[in-house]
C-alpha cells in the first residue's frame, strides 16, 4: 500500500505545479490494468518503464511468460531487470517493452536472471519515475521526450556497468541487432510483432542511444544455443552468453546486448538518453539530436510536466483531493494512445506495406478502436479537439495507403483483433461532433467500401452473410467470433455511416444504411429478451444460455462476453429497444436485473453504458446517479487496483473522467449526452476556441442533500431541461449547466 500516496507525495518535492500533481501513475498497474508507471510524455511514442515481468522466481507473482500477460510492470512484482523505452499502456495482449537499460555494480554480470533487483523508495508523477535498486544502492531516475528516454543513474563508489538487453521484452517477436559506435554510443534494432499471437507483419523498431560519460570499458553479448554431441565438448560457451569484449562490429541474434562499464565515484550520476524510430537508425539519431541536443535531466523533466499541464489544466475541478486524483489520473491514461508516429522530419512507416510516409502534421499509431470509439474518442473531441483532428487523417491516411481504414492497427500494422468496423463511428462521430478539418470525401468512400465489399473484406468479413439476411449468422463461427456481437457493431456502424450521409446530404445513401442498422430486431428474441443467435435459415440457436461467456469462455454469438452483456447493445436505438422489450416498465426490470444479477461487467466496453440507459426512462435518471456512485466507488481508486481491469488504451479512463463530469455520450453518431450528478462541486472545461465557440462550459453541482432516490433538478442556462439529455452542439456552444 506504500505506492497508494506516491503520485501525491512528488507535488511537495518536485515541480509539479498545475494539474499533473494530483495525478498517481500507479493506478492501474495491478488487477490487470495493463498501465505502467514509467516517464511519459503526452500521446509520446517512447516511454521509460520499469519491466518487472521476467524472472524473480518468488518475488515475481506474475511472470510475463507463465500466462496471457500484456504489463510490463505489476504491482505485486518485485524482482526489476531494466527500463524498457517502448511501451503499451492498457492492451489485452503482449507487445513491446523492449530495449532495457539497467544500472548495475561490481563484477559484470550479463545474465538478466542473475543482474535483476528487488527495488525500493519509487516515486511517480507525469513525466517522472525513481526508485532505489536494492542489491546496487543504485537510484534510477526516468524522463522522456516525444521520441526519447533519459535515464539517470546515481551511483556508489567503485566499478558501475550499464546493460542495454535487446533480447529482454515482452513482445513475442524475437530478434534485433546492435553495433558499438563508440565509447559512449550504441545503435541497432529490435523486432517486434505477432500481437495478440497473430502471425501478421512483424516491424523493426531502431535506436541510438548515447551516455554522458566515455565507458572505460564496453562490449557486447550473446546468448549461445544449446550444443549437442561433439560440438558442447568443444564449444567454449554452449547454452550461455558468451562476451565480446571491445567489440564494434554488428551483432545480431535473438539474446544480446551491450554494456558500457565506468570507474564512478559516490553519488556520481551518468545519464544515458535513448532516441527511437520505426523507420531508420538515422533518424533515430536525429529525433535524439533535435529532442535532447545535450544532457539536461531536469530540463528534460519539467517540459513534460509542462506539457501534461498544458493538457490537463483544460479541465479545472473543484472538490475533494482524491476526486481530483481519480480524475486527472483517468484523464491522464486517456492521454496516452493513440501516440504518435512520426519522426522530426515526419517521416513514419507506411500502413500495411513496405516503405516510408512523410507527413508535415501529427502521424498517430495504436488505434484500439473496438475499445476507444466508444468514449474514449468521444471525450478527446470533446476536451482536445485538436488532437483528435490529428488521429482523424491518420486514420484516413492509413486507407489511402491500405485500402483499408484502421481497426486495431498497431505501428504500421494491421493486427485485425476483435469485430465490427469501428472507424466508421469514430470519423462519422467526430465530424458530427464538428471536427471537420480532415478529407470527409475520402474517409466517406472507405467507410462505403467497408460497408459494401462483400469479399474480402478486412473490415467486416462477414459482409456477404450480413447484406443477404441483414445478421451474421453462427452457422460457421469459430470459438471467438461472436455473430450477435459482429451484427451489433456492423449495425452501430452503418447507423454512423446513415448519420453521417445525412449531414453530408446524400438522403439516399442514408436511408439505405439507417434501415439496415434497424435490422438488429431480427436478434430480438421475445421469448428470452435477449438479442440472441440466430443461424443462416432463420432459427433460433438452441440450446442457449444467456449466462454463457461470463467467464470468458467461448459463448456461440458473442464475443468477450454473454447475451446479457450485450443485451442492450444498441446505442443507436435504445427507445426502440424499449419497445421490443415492453415498454418502459419491463425495460427498467430487465435494465435492473443485469446488475442484480451480476452480469454487469464494469471491464466489458458493450456494456458500459448500461448506468446511463435509466436517463431514457420517465423520472428514473435518479437511478443513474446512483448506479455511477456505485461503480466508481467498487472499481475505482487511488491505489494500484484503481482501475475495473484493462484500461483498453484509455477506455475505462474515459468513462471515469465523463462519469466524474456528470455527462456521458451515450452512442457513437448520437449528439446527446446523458446527464446525472457530478463528483464535484465546479467544473470548468476550457473549449478550443479554433473548434468550438463558446469559451468555457461550467457544470456545477448545488445538490443540498445526500439523497440519491429523487431526480436532481438540471438547468442549462438558467433553463430547465425536460429531459436529462443535452446535445453536444449546446455544450460547445459554452454556458453554465447546474444540478440542484
Amino acid at each position: 500500500m506504500k505506492t497508494l500516496f506516491f503520485g501525491l507525495l512528488l507535488a511537495s518535492t518536485s515541480a509539479l505545479a498545475g494539474n499533473s500533481q494530483y495525478v498517481n501513475p500507479f493506478i492501474g498497474t495491478s488487477n490487470f490494468g495493463a498501465t505502467h508507471p514509467g516517464a511519459q510524455f503526452p500521446n509520446a511514442l517512447a516511454s521509460l518503464s520499469p519491466f518487472n515481468v521476467a524472472f524473480g522466481d518468488t518475488l515475481n507473482k506474475f511472470e510475463k511468460d507463465a500466462a496471457w500477460n500484456s504489463r510490463v510492470y505489476i504491482h505485486e512484482n518485485r524482482y526489476l531487470t531494466g527500463f524498457s523505452h517502448l511501451n503499451l499502456s492498457g492492451v489485452g495482449c503482449p507487445e513491446a517493452g523492449v530495449m532495457l537499460l539497467m544500472p548495475t555494480t561490481g563484477k559484470l554480470n550479463l545474465d538478466a536472471r542473475e543482474y535483476g533487483s528487488t527495488y525500493s523508495h519509487e516515486q511517480a508523477s507525469p513525466g517522472y519515475y525513481s526508485s532505489m535498486l536494492d542489491k546496487y544502492q543504485v537510484k534510477a531516475e526516468l524522463t522522456s521526450t516525444l521520441r526519447s528516454g533519459l535515464s539517470r543513474f546515481t551511483f556508489p563508489a567503485g566499478q558501475s556497468h550499464i546493460l542495454l538487453n535487446l533480447g529482454l521484452g515482452l513482445t513475442n517477436e524475437s530478434g534485433g541487432s546492435l553495433k558499438v559506435v563508440s565509447e559512449q554510443e550504441v545503435e541497432g534494432s529490435r523486432m517486434l510483432g505477432t500481437f495478440c499471437y497473430n502471425p501478421e507483419d512483424v516491424r523493426p523498431v531502431y535506436f541510438v542511444a548515447r551516455f554522458s560519460k566515455a565507458a572505460a570499458e564496453f562490449g557486447a553479448w550473446k546468448k549461445m544455443p544449446k550444443y549437442q554431441n561433439v560440438e558442447a565438448d568443444w564449444i567454449h560457451y554452449n547454452d550461455s552468453i558468451k562476451p565480446y569484449p571491445g567489440f564494434r562490429q554488428t551483432l545480431s541474434g535473438d539474446d544480446i546486448g551491450a554494456w558500457f562499464s565506468f570507474d564512478t565515484s559516490a553519488n556520481e550520476a551518468i545519464e544515458v538518453k535513448l532516441g527511437i524510430s520505426f523507420v531508420s537508425i538515422e533518424n533515430a539519431r536525429a529525433n535524439l539530436d533535435a529532442e535532447q541536443p545535450g544532457f539536461d535531466f531536469a530540463k528534460t523533466r519539467q517540459a513534460a510536466v509542462d506539457a501534461w499541464d498544458k493538457l490537463l489544466d483544460r479541465v479545472e475541478v473543484e472538490g475533494a483531493d482524491t476526486n481530483k486524483t481519480l480524475f486527472y489520473t483517468a484523464l491522464y491514461h486517456s492521454l496516452i494512445h493513440p501516440n504518435i508516429l512520426q519522426d522530426v522530419n515526419g517521416d513514419y512507416p507506411l500502413m500495411g506495406q513496405q516503405g516510408v510516409g512523410n507527413s508535415k502534421r501529427n502521424r498517430y499509431t495504436v488505434y484500439s478502436l473496438w475499445d476507444t470509439n466508444r468514449n474514449l474518442h468521444p471525450l478527446l473531441s470533446l476536451l482536445y479537439p485538436e488532437l483528435q483532428s490529428d488521429m482523424l487523417n491518420s486514420a484516413v491516411a492509413m486507407a489511402a495507403e491500405s485500402g483499408w481504414l484502421p481497426k486495431w492497427e498497431l505501428y504500421g500494422m494491421e493486427t485485425q483483433v476483435m469485430v465490427g468496423d469501428p472507424a466508421t463511428p469514430m470519423l462519422a462521430d467526430s465530424y458530427l461532433r464538428g471536427i471537420r478539418d480532415f478529407d470527409i470525401r475520402s474517409a466517406y468512400q472507405a467507410m462505403v467500401r467497408a460497408a459494401e465489399q462483400r469479399k474480402d473484406n478486412l473490415l467486416r468479413p462477414e459482409n456477404a452473410d450480413y447484406l443477404d439476411l441483414g445478421y451474421v449468422p453462427v452457422d460457421d463461427e469459430g470459438a471467438y467470433d461472436g455473430s450477435v456481437s459482429t451484427s451489433l457493431e456492423y449495425y452501430l456502424a452503418d447507423f454512423n455511416l446513415a448519420q453521417l450521409a445525412g449531414a453530408l446530404g446524400k438522403t439516399e445513401d442514408q436511408q439505405k444504411y439507417l434501415s439496415r442498422a434497424m435490422n438488429y430486431r431480427k436478434l430480438f428474441d421475445a421469448s428470452t429478451g435477449m438479442l440472441r443467435p440466430k443461424n443462416r435459415s432463420g432459427q433460433w440457436l438452441t440450446p442457449y444460455d444467456p449466462e454463457l461467456g461470463r467467464n470468458f469462455e467461448p459463448a456461440p454469438g458473442y464475443i468477450e462476453g454473454n447475451a446479457w452483456n450485450y443485451r442492450f447493445y444498441v446505442p443507436h436505438d435504445t427507445p426502440g429497444l424499449i419497445e421490443l422489450l415492453g415498454g418502459q416498465n419491463d425495460f427498467l426490470n430487465a435494465l435492473d436485473a443485469t446488475f442484480d444479477t451480476g452480469n454487469f461487467d464494469m471491464a466489458n466496453e458493450p456494456d458500459i453504458t448500461y448506468p446511463f440507459l435509466y436517463n431514457y426512462l420517465d423520472n428514473q435518471g435518479w437511478r443513474t446517479s446512483l448506479r455511477v456512485k456505485q461503480l466508481i466507488a467498487e472499481h475505482y481508486g487511488n491505489h494500484p487496483a484503481g482501475l475495473p481491469g484493462n484500461d483498453d488504451t484509455g477506455t475505462m479512463s474515459a468513462w471515469l473522467a465523463f462519469a466524474m463530469m456528470g455527462i456521458y455520450p451515450v452512442s457513437p453518431g448520437v449528439m446527446d449526452y446523458a446527464l446525472f450528478e457530478p463528483s464535484f462541486d465546479k467544473i470548468t472545461v476550457h473549449l478550443n476556441s479554433d473548434y468550438y465557440p463558446g469559451g468555457s462550459l461550467v457544470i456545477e453541482s448545488r445538490k443540498k442533500n445526500n439523497s440519491s432516490n429523487t431526480n436532481t433538478q438540471i438547468k442549462f442556462q438558467q433553463k430547465d431541461l425536460e429531459r436529462p439529455f443535452l446535445s453536444h452542439q449546446a455544450l460547445v456552444n459554452g454556458g453554465r449547466l447546474v444540478f440542484q
